[in-house]
């Protein structure tokens, strides 16, 4: 009967052991799920934010992408337009040589390709030692300048491009040097007086406001001798330069 109680008792004892063994696995399971739930939710957070970084970062780069591309387009822009001004450039002196040559033909007059510089023998404008226009001078202006000045405003661009007409009065090396360059001072004066004051064809007025006058003198004859070719009148463009800065500041 005693042994049968202990038994009994033995067997309470072993059940509430394993009571207990169990109460502390269930305990552990419920301690790890918590644990790995908390860090599920702290994962997603993590991934939510970083997700929101992500579509921040793509939002900026989109932005910059735009930027650059809108920078690219004014660049082109400019580019092209430094391209236009170039053909222009390149354009003008042979327009001008072909178009003078058709008009005027067999004349004493010489065309740079390159820069458009034309020069005419002073015989034809002026006697020797003289300021005063001759009567075949004059004639020569009114058939050159009417021809001269509509190519310069035959297109925008080149009405914009030319600036200043220079005219340049030039003497050979033979005399006086001060002597020589108030004489081709005269008579590049005498030259713009009667292209603004006694002449009459299109664009006059503007043409007007582009021309200058002024004097060489012998600065560039031929030191040596008195060669007769440095004696001549000589209409020069200046140019408007690109806007480097401009195109600086674009990029």
């Amino acid at each position: 009967m005693n042994d049968f109680s202990e038994f009994e008792m033995e067997g309470e004892i072993l059940e509430e052991q394993d009571s207990g063994v169990w109460l502390s696995i269930g305990d552990l399971m419920s301690g790890l799920l918590m644990f790995f739930a908390l860090l599920f939710v702290t994962t997603q957070l993590q991934l939510h934010h970083k997700y929101e970084d992500v579509q921040r970062l793509e939002g900026e780069l989109q932005a910059k992408t735009k930027e650059v591309e809108e920078l690219k387009t004014d660049l082109q822009a400019k580019i092209d337009e430094l391209d236009k001004y170039q053909k222009a450039f390149q354009d003008l002196p042979l327009i001008l040589l072909a178009q003078l040559d058709t008009k005027m033909g067999g004349s004493d007059l010489s065309v740079d390709p390159k820069t458009g510089d034309v020069s005419i023998a002073d015989r034809i404008l002026f006697d020797l030692g003289s300021a005063e226009l001759k009567p075949e001078g004059k004639a020569f202006l009114q058939q050159f300048i009417p021809a001269y000045s509509q190519i310069i405003f035959s297109t925008d661009d080149f009405r914009t491009m030319v600036t200043r007409v220079i005219i340049e009065g030039h003497t050979s090396s033979d005399g006086d040097e001060y002597s020589n360059m108030d004489l081709s001072l005269q008579r590049s004066l005498s030259v713009a007086e009667y292209i603004s004051s006694q002449m009459s064809f299109p664009n006059q007025d503007n043409f007007k406001t582009k021309i200058l006058a002024a004097g060489r003198g012998e600065i560039d004859a031929d030191k040596t001798r008195d060669n007769p070719s440095d004696r001549k009148v000589v209409f020069r463009f200046q140019l408007k330069p690109p806007d480097w800065q401009q195109l600086l500041d674009s990029n």
